[in-house]
């Protein structure tokens, strides 16, 4: 078994081994519906031995019966694949764990023929897990245990000591959900493999509380409606931590809509110190941390209607924003959002051409964003955020106000001059540009943007213009507030029309009409 005993004796309670009484399954939880305990059924719970047979036959008693609640008390549950049942609960209480036990008994991979080259590997399978439900409804898991994912696959072949996902028998998932209704509640997530969670086409969906530490997504929700996720710390330093997808893995462009992200946390720091509470750095010389709040890359079907509100990033990478695949992004708030040692752009809109989908997909439309009430505290960070669409593509109708950017600063005048490349039909990240030619705010191929109350400082001095404009139709500037200005101008300006600046220390109120090529003042 690949986990130290240290480890889960320090993320389970002293009791994870004691043995207790045996409920009976005729006991009810305050509910009303049977309690079934599966010791009841004969696990060992020592994590050794392989628990899944006896664990599913609880599952299936208990949906014989119309549903009830499955309990795990203290104990260590060795499983592979745990298939869950509509009307029933799965109840992990303190000191319980289930840990994924070494590869070769998951179920398969089922085939996604003829929508699998739409979407890597993990996106197109769900029964290839740890734990699985598809076409179910009525169905949780709730409680204060522990689910550990460590013999998992990252979804990498070249990953040192992490099976490729596709091998038969092996799963690169904890928890996989296919067009369900699902409640998930206080759990805690370690080293899940490639996803801590992927929700697909699950409408009504609840996840709230959870403590996800992981070496890759923490959750994944695509293609769902109706989404209340509140209250979650996630950490995940080497990909996405919260993130919504809107792939093309149903068979369909259907966008992700309806969703609440409130009250919650993402970092980037190394994998299990969220959860035992030290926060270590991860090593310096590694890759940028990710850990960030992310919609896309998947994006066919778009993003729409969407609140992000009172969150936390640390130690990771900015908001993240995409629509690359043919999707329309419209109605999404960003709002109330520290952010503190963030790595790279605060924030990321992107509207690309990477069109990966059937036939005839098309460039999507982004329009409606308001980013608002925002501190990014980012010493570190030599990347201005970045709004950018592509040519005859404009992202349109976005407000940003009130925000605070601590820069690092710092580069030279010849970074002032570089055009950066378009790499539209690029893997969409900030860094795919290269250098940029400013230190607080990019702004290219835009329409209808307004910036008020905005704030931008660096530590050092830098080079480069704080704003960088090129083929923007109506931006608006107020109250702008940009130090330290050594007799540099605040604006560089590229086929940029429409431009208003008003109310705005050390810069003239001023109202332009078409730009070629030049500087503001």
């Amino acid at each position: 078994m690949d986990i130290r005993r240290r480890e889960l004796l320090r993320l389970t309670t002293a009791s994870v081994f004691a043995a207790g009484w045996v409920q009976r399954s005729s006991e009810q939880d305050p509910d009303g519906r049977s309690a079934f305990d599966v010791r009841s059924f004969g696990v060992t719970a020592d994590g050794k031995t392989l628990d899944t047979p006896t664990v599913n036959r609880a599952i299936t008693a208990a949906a014989a019966i119309g549903g009830g609640t499955v309990r795990f008390p203290a104990g260590v549950y060795a499983c592979h694949s745990i298939r869950l049942k509509s009307f029933v609960t799965l109840y992990l209480e303190p000191g319980a764990a289930i840990v994924a036990a070494p590869a070769g008994g998951y179920d398969p991979a089922e085939s996604n023929a003829p929508f699998e080259s739409y979407q890597d590997f993990g996106h197109n399978h769900w029964h290839n897990s740890l734990i699985w439900g598809e076409g179910i409804h009525d169905v949780a898991i709730l409680g204060l245990g522990l689910i550990c994912g460590r013999a998992l696959s990252r979804g990498e072949a070249t990953e040192p000591g992490s099976p490729p996902a596709n091998t038969p028998g092996v799963a690169d998932k904890v928890i996989a959900l296919k067009r369900c209704n699902v409640t998930m509640r206080d759990i805690a997530i370690l080293a899940a493999g490639h996803f801590g969670i992927l929700a697909t086409g699950v409408d009504n969906l609840t996840l709230e509380d959870l403590k996800i530490d992981t070496n890759r997504d923490g959750m994944n929700v695509d293609c769902c409606k109706n989404v209340r996720i509140s209250g979650c710390s996630v950490n995940s330093p080497w990909d996405d931590g919260i993130c919504l997808k809107s792939s093309f893995a149903l068979g369909e462009a259907r966008a992700t809509e309806n969703v609440t992200i409130s009250n919650c946390y993402v970092s980037g720091y190394a994998v299990g110190t969220m959860l035992d509470g030290t926060f270590k750095p991860i090593n310096a010389d590694s890759a940028q941390p990710t850990g960030r709040i992310k919609c896309g890359t998947e994006s066919n079907g778009g993003f729409k209607n969407i609140a992000i509100s009172n969150c936390i990033f640390e130690s990771c990478r900015g908001f993240a924003l995409e629509s690359v695949d043919g999707g329309p992004i419209e109605d999404i708030t960003f709002t109330a959002i520290t952010m503190r040692d963030i790595r790279n752009a605060p924030f990321f809109l992107r509207l690309g051409a990477r069109l990966r989908g059937p036939p005839g997909t098309s460039v999507g439309t982004f329009k409606r964003i308001i980013i608002s009430h925002v501190i990014c505290d980012a010493p570190a960070n030599d990347m201005p955020a970045i709004i950018a669409g592509v040519p005859g593509h404009p992202i349109e109708n976005v407000s940003v106000s009130d925000v605070f950017m601590m820069q690092k600063g710092g580069a030279s005048t010849a970074l002032a001059n570089i055009d950066p490349p378009e790499q539209e039909r690029e893997y969409p990240e900030p860094s795919s540009f290269g250098p940029l030619p400013a230190q607080g705010l990019l702004v290219r191929h835009a329409k209808d943007v307004e910036f008020r109350n905005v704030e931008i400082t660096s530590i050092q001095v830098d080079q480069r213009p704080f704003i960088w404009l090129r083929d923007v139709d109506y931006a608006s500037f107020s109250l702008l507030n940009l130090s330290p200005r050594p007799d540099l101008p605040a604006l560089r300006l590229h086929a940029t029309s429409n431009l208003t600046v008003s109310m705005s220390p050390g810069l003239p109120n001023t109202s332009l009409g078409r730009v070629t090529d030049g500087w503001f003042p």
